[in-house]
């Protein structure tokens, strides 16, 4: 079931598009602008000064890549610009569905026009939805085949990524994919300018994801193509067969 918020639709789905695979140089240009704007704006919870570039957007997309046979739920969280959104859509099967999730009002913004007005994304009518909002708005009944995540995890509190970690796990179906990236050489920079009290946190976030990973993770890359180079996470949730594991994270708070 998918929730029961308003979608932004336009177009009939025809399976012979053919669209471009990139956005025009001064769409891209402005969507680092805003990005770089909003950075400085809301840094937490932005998390980059650029949207995701298309090396890194397609390994986060890579769980869509083997089709099924059945339809297919997709979410993203943290969608910014869309630069993600629409490689998952160039993905989506003729039954596949696509919720984008995002909080901040002037990121959302251009998404709602983008899903009227782009034809990449405006083609999918109805089954692409735009949630503007925090994921906690997300029906707590939807279950999700794949899960792609661009929240910056080192940007939040151990027990912040330990619940939102544990919220993708109860959403995805049995067996499903859970994609989602940091950047690396991050920590060098954060030993060299951080204080006390951000270290400590930033060890906690690391202790979350790493049992995390330990437990869940079927594969790990780096897409150094990517500014600044970044790490991608696939996880997969247990088969419905499988004992259930649940995510159990021991979190300190930072001093």
């Amino acid at each position: 079931m998918r929730p029961q918020l308003p979608s932004v639709h336009a177009m009939v789905f025809s399976p012979t598009r053919t669209f471009p695979a990139r956005r025009s140089p001064a769409r891209r240009l402005a969507d680092r602008r805003l990005f770089f704007a909003e950075t400085f704006r809301t840094f937490r919870t932005t998390g980059a000064v650029t949207p995701s570039g298309r090396h890194l957007a397609a390994a986060l997309a890579a769980p869509l890549a083997h089709r099924t046979g059945q339809p297919r739920a997709v979410l993203e969280v943290g969608a910014g610009t869309g630069a993600v959104s629409r490689v998952l859509a160039d993905l989506l099967g003729p039954e596949d569905t696509l919720d984008l999730v995002e909080a901040n009002p002037r990121f959302a913004r251009l998404l709602a026009a983008d899903l009227r007005a782009d034809p990449r994304l405006a083609v999918y009518g109805e089954r692409i939805a735009l949630i503007a909002g925090p994921v906690a708005e997300l029906d707590p009944q939807a279950r999700y085949d794949v899960i792609v995540s661009g929240l910056p995890f080192a940007n939040f509190h151990p027990r912040e990524v330990s619940d939102l970690l544990a919220g993708y796990l109860s959403a995805l179906k049995p067996g499903g994919h859970l994609t989602y990236f940091g950047y690396r050489g991050t920590a060098r920079l954060r030993a060299l300018l951080g204080t006390s009290r951000s270290l400590a946190r930033h060890s906690g976030v690391t202790h979350v994801l790493d049992t995390f990973q330990q437990t869940h993770a079927a594969d790990c890359r780096t897409v150094w193509g990517n500014l600044p180079p970044a790490r991608v996470w696939h996880l997969r949730a247990p088969h419905a067969d499988a004992s259930s594991v649940s995510l159990k994270v021991s979190v300190a708070s930072p001093g």
